[in-house]
């Protein structure tokens, strides 16, 4: 038995260190306040929940969720669901101090006066696991939020103590039934086998974005220990990218750093001399182009890049052949009755799933 959660840490904005440049994060609470027994409190947590930076922004956007993977000294895994908002605030000093996303409005002074400006500041809502089930992380973490904002009749003590009470079986394929008291049902299905990974359609959504003969392309590179670099403007996809990638090695395992989100503040871990598996977002695309050494996976555009100075050997023959027709009837089960003058009638399920 595990437990279900290890931390649970709220993390905002720091004014205090808003100064010229970009803004830093701090921890504002953190569940619980002393460190469990074998399992040290995650350092850095606040750079990587906001790894493109702090910024205030002008607009209220949408909430977003993405799990980030820290690795401890042990090389044990920590997984960090983080649930993102933002909320309102006012700047008395105008909004010519503001750090905000886009350009800075010319607002017209009154008086001589600079009217105050509404910003909005990012919060961090992180839950900190040695588990990795990010959709039910994402469903603690959305009942969380809507008891804060919604004021609901709940509280929210209540709420983070159960994630901590709650033992989850490592493996056996039981389902698991838990509830955080607030009336809603959380259940978990337990894998068969916790030695095989559990991907979920992380890499379906791969072989959809780069297609089949870039997939293999970074399968050679991984197994033939190369850097690889995703990156995407989405880091849910990066996240998911990564764990594809590394389940494709099973029964190997990955023994290199191992960084699916990698924060703006730790870019220079792109030079390392060691083999890596690291995602990027794309608006670091200019910092990423002078890699020489570097296989560059682009999941937005579905290209890769590979350096002149990497030779990767394919697959040999016939696995390459096999392989590709293998996975193209699995990619596009159509295939084989595409030509057909009278096909037959569509009812078998998606081949996806076989993925």
């Amino acid at each position: 038995m595990a437990r279900f959660a290890d931390y649970f840490i709220v993390v905002g904005y720091d004014h205090e260190k808003a100064g010229s440049g970009e803004g830093c994060g701090k921890i504002i609470q953190r569940f619980p306040k002393k460190d469990w027994d074998g399992t040290a409190f995650p350092q850095g947590v606040e750079m990587f929940s906001q790894p493109g930076g702090w910024r205030l922004s002008r607009d209220r956007k949408a909430p977003t969720f993405f799990t980030v993977v820290l690795t401890d000294i042990e090389s044990d895994r920590h997984y960090c669901s983080c649930l993102t908002f933002y909320e309102a605030e006012v700047n008395l000093q105008g909004s010519k101090s503001i750090e905000a996303d886009g350009d800075d409005d010319e607002e017209a002074e009154e008086n001589g006066l600079i009217q105050p400006a509404q910003v909005f500041a990012p919060k961090s809502l992180i839950i900190v696991s040695r588990l990795d089930y990010p959709e039910i992380f994402r469903g603690c973490l959305g009942l969380i939020y809507t008891v804060h904002i919604d004021s609901l009749n709940f509280p929210l003590e209540g709420l983070v103590s159960n994630l901590f009470t709650f033992q989850v079986p490592v493996a056996g394929g039981s389902q698991k039934l838990f509830s955080l008291g607030a009336g809603d049902r959380q259940l978990i299905q337990t894998p068969l086998n916790d030695t095989l990974p559990v991907t979920s359609k992380s890499v379906a959504l791969l072989f959809q974005q780069l297609g089949i003969q870039n997939v293999l392309s970074l399968f050679c590179a991984v197994l033939t220990e190369h850097k690889i670099l995703f990156h995407s403007t989405s880091y849910q996809r990066l996240g998911e990218a990564c764990r594809a990638l590394e389940a494709l090695m099973f029964p190997l395992k990955y023994s290199y750093p191992y960084i699916p989100i990698l924060p703006s503040r730790l870019l220079e871990v792109l030079s390392s001399p060691t083999p890596f598996i690291i995602g990027v977002h794309s608006m670091f695309q200019t910092e990423i182009q002078d890699l020489l050494d570097v296989i560059i996976a682009d999941l937005d555009g579905g290209t890769i890049k590979i350096p002149e100075c990497i030779h990767l050997s394919p697959l040999p023959e016939p696995l390459l052949h096999q392989t590709q027709t293998s996975l193209s009837l699995v990619l596009h089960p159509d295939l084989e009755i595409a030509d057909n003058a009278f096909p037959p009638p569509r009812t078998a399920p998606s081949n996806l799933k076989l993925l």
